[in-house]
């Protein structure tokens, strides 16, 4: 942590007891990176509080789904390498093992196959269903890159840096048409309306936030709409579609849906809080990025919603006339602060990961289903 802005990292610090380890914050990307341990933030209310302990978090339930699952995640990687080959145009996998071999941890197809084996499946198409949720997401985030002309993911440079745009933009349209294939040989109708569904409502999002992103018009509800699209869509359907190829029943499979859904509304809503708070340099993301690149996000709109003739002149500059001068990204903190919206972003991440816990009580008594309860507590303990 940069101590010379160390008040500015209001959400890297938290209450512990006994002996602390250093550590990061991380974003989206770096979802399971532990936060620095010092002071409790000055924001952070005690009407509700995040179960799992940062010493329980300690324990990633990612590493323990991914050790649970390890077969099942072998023969994903297998797919994955399999099928991301191509024998005439060599850069397809060039581009494609840069970034799904750039320490992603497989989240998303670790849901399906989560979602299938508490459902009782035996099988295998939830692996190939796995793999395409996998090209789904590794797709989305080539195209993505091009679009917010990313230079770094991961830590290293985006593949349209060490490439160039046509590359990213058609090595990400091969996954997708691979991502079809893959649905396909299951032989569910319904598996492929679920995920070619959700391929529309992710690009939905992402073309609903470039006419959101730096419009102070924004409201809430519209923010919603494009993490909902840009992020929980694939959530939701790779859970979904793990019940479904297991045969599990209406209940059940509406749950999981419920699940991914509420966990990826909470996964988006941390990253952009900790945009605001995470610590510099996780990533290669560092601090304001978002404020820099004029983005919208949930605590900006609250804040803007607060604002006064005064403060509104504030973020109408920086905002949407992207006119930003030294120290404007403290002043805005300050402001985001003193109208609260950083606390009440939190509480609204918090409820998210509440309702993903709730939903899994209406799926079978399984090993794996605490794991999944685990995962929704340690995305919002980052912010503890």
């Amino acid at each position: 942590m940069d101590v010379h802005h160390e008040h500015l990292y209001i959400l890297a610090r938290q209450q512990c007891c006994g002996e602390c380890d250093d550590g990061r914050i991380g974003t989206a990307q770096k979802l399971f990176h532990i936060g620095d341990i010092g002071a409790k933030a000055p924001f952070v209310e005690d009407r509700m509080t995040v179960k799992m302990s940062m010493a329980d978090a300690a324990t990633k339930p990612h590493d323990r789904l991914r050790d649970y699952l390890a077969a099942d995640m072998d023969a994903v990687n297998t797919l994955i390498r399999t099928r991301m080959a191509s024998e005439h145009a060599p850069r397809i996998p060039e581009v494609t093992a840069h970034l799904v071999e750039a320490g992603g941890k497989r989240i998303r197809p670790m849901m399906t196959l989560a979602a299938a084996r508490i459902c009782g499946y035996d099988g295998d198409d939830h692996q190939k269903l796995a793999a395409t949720v996998e090209f789904i997401h590794t797709a989305t985030l080539l195209h993505d890159d091009v679009v917010d002309e990313s230079g770094q993911r991961r830590g290293r440079p985006t593949a349209n840096l060490l490439w160039d745009n046509k590359s990213s933009v058609l090595v990400g349209d091969y996954l997708f048409a691979r991502s079809f294939q893959l649905m396909v040989e299951t032989g569910s109708v319904r598996v492929l309306d679920i995920l070619a569904n959700a391929s529309a409502t992710i690009a939905e999002g992402e073309v609903l936030q470039l006419t959101a992103a730096q419009n102070l018009g924004t409201t809430e509800r519209i923010y919603a709409q494009v993490i909902r699209g840009k992020t929980a869509a694939l959530f939701e359907a790779a859970t979904k579609v793990g019940g479904v190829i297991a045969g599990a029943d209406e209940v059940q499979v509406t749950a999981l849906a419920k699940y991914g859904d509420a966990l990826g509304m909470s996964f988006q809503i941390v990253d952009d809080l900790l945009d605001y708070g995470g610590a510099a340099g996780a990533m290669g993301k560092n601090t304001g990025d978002d404020f820099r690149e004029r983005k919208l996000t949930l605590p900006v709109i609250k804040a803007v919603a607060k604002a006064n003739a005064e403060e509104r002149a504030f973020w109408t500059r920086v905002i949407e006339k992207g006119d930003q001068r030294d120290g404007d990204l403290g002043h805005a903190m300050a402001l985001m602060q003193g109208h609260g919206t950083l606390a009440e972003t939190r509480e609204q991440a918090l409820s998210h990961a509440e309702d993903a816990k709730a939903a899994l009580m209406a799926l079978p008594d399984h090993p794996l289903r605490g794991m999944l309860a685990d995962l929704a507590d340690f995305v919002v303990a980052r912010l503890s």
